[in-house]
């Protein structure tokens, strides 16, 4: 390893030491926005109230260098107040192109599934191609970008539920359970230490050691055998025994999301390759949100986590 990859990795790590300190019992959630910021994925996170969905994007945009916003989503949101608009300047007598929150490094999109069919389609141009369309004139959004969205998982009235094509998008989507009696002691004791001594942010990494950082992503090698073993499983939600309870498959998009995260997690443990457990560990995240179940396996209560889980019991890794 060279000097910029040494100082890119000693970044990182202590990024991922601080938002763990900030974030009590988010082990693997913290890990996932590394992922997602290391290979350029977008994010998902679903939650109950007050499991520190915001406080944790909150987290990763005061420890990363770059722009940030936050897009709070109603029903009566439009596409406008996350794109931008054209603005009428009378002293020049032309239209200027005022950006919205969506044109920023990160963008944490709350309670995302309470926005309009509009809002989200707009929202899926940003995410899938990186640019946003409007007034007729496609502009380039900043790079690095990543979109971090939550959404409140008891709560269903006056929501819209987010479109397969949309879910597709997100790299991971990350599911949080309520933290057991020693680790919410933990938490209380974190916040009224904050509360007393004051939050002090801590310089945040370069968007250049993060370039960096990411290209040593893309070279963390990745055997023939484990990508057998990533195609076997998302095939394995087309055919296959467990295939019937799925109604709509995960498309090739979904190896390719699996392939990167288990990239970055491989070389977020120091490795310059990637274990059939990076694999398994990721499989629930990374493909259980790119699949539908049929309405028989919905009446009978399962979820498509629980079905990818058992593709990982039933696909052998080599």
């Amino acid at each position: 390893m060279n000097a910029v990859t040494d100082a890119s990795a000693a970044g990182v790590r202590d990024l991922q030491a601080l938002l763990a300190a900030r974030l009590i019992g988010h082990d693997r959630l913290v890990e996932r926005m590394l992922i997602a910021l290391l290979t350029g994925g977008h994010m998902l996170v679903e939650g109950a109230p007050g499991l520190a969905k915001t406080r944790a994007v909150r987290a990763l945009a005061d420890a990363v260098s770059g722009t940030n916003a936050r897009i709070q989503c109603t029903p009566d949101l439009m596409p406008a107040d996350l794109t931008g608009t054209p603005v009428w300047r009378a002293q020049s007598g032309t239209f200027d192109f005022v950006p919205g929150p969506v044109f920023h490094n990160l963008v944490h999109v709350d309670e995302i599934n309470r926005a309009p069919p509009k809002v989200q389609s707009a929202l899926l141009e940003a995410m899938a191609e990186g640019q946003v369309t409007s007034g007729g004139e496609t502009r380039k959004l900043p790079d690095p970008f990543l979109v971090v969205a939550t959404q409140n998982s008891i709560e269903h009235d006056g929501t819209f539920p987010l479109p397969e094509a949309q879910l597709d998008r997100f790299l991971l989507h990350v599911v949080l359970d309520l933290p057991d009696l020693e680790t919410e002691r933990r938490i209380l004791d974190l916040v009224e230490a904050e509360t007393l001594d004051g939050a002090h942010p801590p310089a945040p990494i370069s968007l250049d050691k993060l370039t960096a950082a990411r290209n040593e992503v893309r070279r963390v090698h990745l055997a023939p055998e484990l990508r057998d073993y990533i195609v076997r499983l998302v095939v394995a939600t087309r055919d296959g025994a467990l295939a019937g309870d799925v109604g709509h498959a995960a498309s090739p998009r979904g190896s390719l999301a699996l392939a990167a995260a288990s990239r970055a997690r491989a070389w977020l443990a120091g490795r310059d390759y990637a274990l059939p457990e990076d694999v398994a560990d990721l499989a629930r995240d990374a493909l259980a949100h790119r699949i539908v179940l049929n309405w028989r396996a919905v009446a009978e209560g399962r979820t498509a986590r629980e079905v990818v889980g058992g593709i990982l019991d039933a696909v052998e890794p080599l």
